[in-house]
């Protein structure tokens, strides 16, 4: 009987070797690919085109009101999630009014004629604060505006007009968002306050002409904008 356990010991012994090798390999799994976050780097250059519609600030009426559509040019700074910004635009404007009624004529009498005001472009030169929450930029901004304006008034078939440029201030608001690399989309609301000026020669001076704009725009981010990180 020990002659039989010592030989069955034996067996186990010289088998557990062979079957241990034949046991399969662990497979080797990989471990998993963190995702990819996009960081975006507001900092940089960038162009753009806007455009909108404005209306005059005033009592009563008639009120100039109309469109415009132009282009941005702009540089941005960031430091952590503080965004700083210089941005000028300029546009083509069709914002205007007008008024028709009798006028006292000497040597004729009373004639109709009627008086408009159009400004036919506008801009501004602002600066821009703002806080980045990775790709939406939210903002206020101010500056310099300022409009380039005629007025026209027309009476027995005759017509007579004078331009005149008018500076102010303006101060508002927005949000822009990135929605491609290098591509941005924003809406803005500005408040534009411009100085009076005297036309046809002393005879007509003007207030204040005060506008409320509302304008959208898209400008593209020259570098890289979009810095991939794990």
């Amino acid at each position: 009987m020990k002659k039989v356990l010592l030989a069955s010991a034996c067996l186990f012994a010289l088998a557990a070797p062979a079957s241990a090798a034949d046991l399969a390999a662990r497979p080797y799994t990989k471990a998993p690919v963190a995702p990819m976050a996009s960081v975006y780097n507001w900092t940089g250059f960038y162009l753009g085109a806007v455009g909108g519609g404005a209306w005059e600030n005033a009592s009563g009426d008639p009120k100039m009101k109309g469109g415009f559509v132009g282009g941005t040019a702009g540089y941005n700074w960031q430091t952590g999630n503080v965004v700083f910004g210089l941005e000028a635009d300029a546009a083509w404007a069709d914002v205007s009014a007008s008024v028709t009624g009798p006028v006292l004529v000497p040597g004729f009498g009373v004639a109709t004629a009627t008086l408009s005001s159009k400004t036919d472009a506008m801009g501004t030169v602002r600066g821009r604060i703002g806080w980045a929450v990775n790709n939406v930029l939210f903002y206020g901004t101010g500056g310099y505006a300022w409009i380039d304006n005629k007025l026209s008034a027309s009476a027995l078939g005759v017509t007579i007009s004078d331009s005149k440029f008018h500076s102010g201030w303006t101060v508002g608001a927005g949000v822009e968002a990135f929605f491609a690399p290098n591509w941005t989309v924003k809406g803005e609301y500005l408040y534009r306050s411009l100085g009076g000026e005297t036309y046809f020669s002393g005879a007509l001076p003007t207030g204040t002409l005060n506008f409320h704009t509302v304008q959208v725009g898209v400008n593209y981010h020259f570098g890289a904008p979009v810095v991939a990180k794990y």
